[in-house]
């Protein structure tokens, strides 16, 4: 005899069925993730962080359902489907919570959705890929104060490294470049410098220039389209914001459907690498940190400042000259608004996990998640540590700052030992900047300007010991 479910049943006592079907509903985009970052302690803070989506991510490889596994989870406290419902409400799974409570007037329903549905009409933008590419979205972009880019064909081009005009690069000129896109990597003797969730980079020779290629790829969860609008957005960033600290970009190929954009060569690679020591590269000193990671803070003001928001900033994509001076790349997820100081939502979650903020897990798209991800940048900094290590404990880099303020750990067990010129003041100082930049609060976090400010001081102490 089946048991009735009311608003006051306990999830725990819903039956397997029950969970497996709530799973057909939310497994889909991960719908489940909604849910889960909106699930909060007694105390008001998130229940679930980082960590815990990435392990209930990790059920997939298993065979098992992250739905599942977080009413599971969740069941252990005496949460109702009184709260599962509002939450399911809340984030549009009306379908779901009609299943749950099925004696619900549906006319109550329908109205609360209507209301969401034209609230979102107001405050969201929506999105067809991982980046918008629609007239709509066009409207709202900003361009940044530089001038902007001319685009001619080659024989009109410039070379002038500091002129803003984009060459257009034929492709039969690029696969010749690139030895063919070689995908032997370079250490190995081939041109593939590294990949990502859009691309593939290629080191390449250019009109009598070392340049980096990155050749836009369609894999599983991508489309043509979507490559598309990442080659569109990153134009459009690129082409009008010109700093010290972003990437150059040189020109692009769109021969057919293939889509490739050319930068300047970046000789010591990414910031990724080189705290990994890869291909046996001395470490980087402290000083040298202090610097990197002024320069970067530098270079997401300049975005913020011209309403411009990254979404996937990580060391990987920052790279570093042959001077190591830090540049900011991969503008494909960028967003640019007129309401840049408001939360805009989206319903497609993109960036890297490991990097991404409580509201950015959510949709949100906001300022405030750049400082986050760069809070867990100047962790690695600080510790030389990947920010997502299956065979470590904790897992994500950014709970180390739970483990410290608890007291569980110190800060000094966490310094990258490879280091000869440690400076635990400023060290010190600068963990200080990461944890208030890793805030759970978005609005408790600094802004960049308050980073860089004490990011500079930080490094002008640096160079005085």
């Amino acid at each position: 005899m089946n048991t009735v479910v009311t608003p006051s049943t306990y999830i725990r006592n819903l039956s397997h069925g029950m969970h497996r079907q709530l799973a057909d509903f939310l497994d889909p985009q991960d719908g489940w993730k909604k849910i889960a970052v909106d699930i909060m302690k007694p105390s008001g803070e998130p229940r679930y962080t980082q960590f815990h989506i990435r392990r209930f991510e990790g059920t997939v490889r298993m065979g098992k359902s992250p739905t599942c596994e977080l009413l599971y989870d969740w069941g252990t406290t005496n949460c109702t489907v009184h709260d599962l419902s509002n939450l399911l409400l809340k984030n549009d799974f009306i379908a779901a919570a009609l299943y749950l409570l099925p004696d619900f007037k549906h006319s109550d329903l329908d109205e609360d959705a209507g209301k969401r549905t034209n609230q979102q009409q107001i405050s969201t933008i929506p999105i067809s890929g991982a980046v918008p590419c629609s007239k709509t979205e066009v409207d709202v972009m900003q361009s940044c104060n530089a001038p902007v880019a001319q685009i001619k064909e080659p024989e009109e081009n410039k070379h002038d490294d500091d002129c803003t005009v984009l060459n257009i690069f034929p492709l039969t000129e690029l696969l010749q470049g690139t030895n063919y896109f070689n995908t032997q990597l370079v250490s190995d003797g081939g041109n593939k410098l590294g990949e990502g969730g859009f691309g593939i980079v290629f080191k390449g020779k250019l009109r009598g220039k070392t340049v980096a290629v990155k050749k836009l790829t369609e894999f599983v969860d991508t489309s043509i389209q979507d490559l598309k609008c990442q080659f569109e957005q990153e134009i459009k960033i690129m082409a009008n914001c010109q700093h010290e600290n972003l990437v150059k970009l040189l020109g692009y190929s769109s021969d057919g459907d293939q889509y490739c954009l050319v930068y300047t060569y970046m000789g010591n690679g990414s910031l990724l690498d080189r705290l990994a020591c890869l291909n046996g590269t001395p470490p980087l000193s402290w000083h040298m940190r202090c610097n990197l990671a002024h320069g970067t803070a530098s270079g997401i003001e300049y975005l913020h400042v011209n309403s411009h928001i990254h979404r996937d900033i990580k060391s990987a994509n920052i790279l570093l000259d042959n001077a190591f001076v830090p540049k900011i790349s991969d503008f494909g997820l960028s967003r640019a608004t007129v309401q840049f100081n408001k939360t805009v939502m989206t319903e497609r979650i993109v960036g890297t996990t490991a990097y991404m903020a409580p509201e950015a897990l959510r949709g949100e798209i906001t300022i405030k998640s750049d400082i986050f991800s760069f809070g867990v940048v100047l962790l690695e900094l600080i510790s030389g540590l990947a920010p997502v290590d299956e065979n470590r404990y904790p897992q994500l880099l950014l709970d180390i700052k739970e483990e410290i303020e608890e007291e569980e750990k110190t800060l000094g067990d966490y310094i990258d030992k490879k280091m000869e010129d440690v400076e635990l003041i400023t060290l010190q100082k600068m963990y200080t900047i990461s944890s208030q930049c890793l805030n759970q609060m978005k609005n408790k976090r600094p802004e960049i300007k308050k980073v860089l400010d004490s990011l500079g001081h930080i490094k002008t102490l640096s160079s005085s010991f």
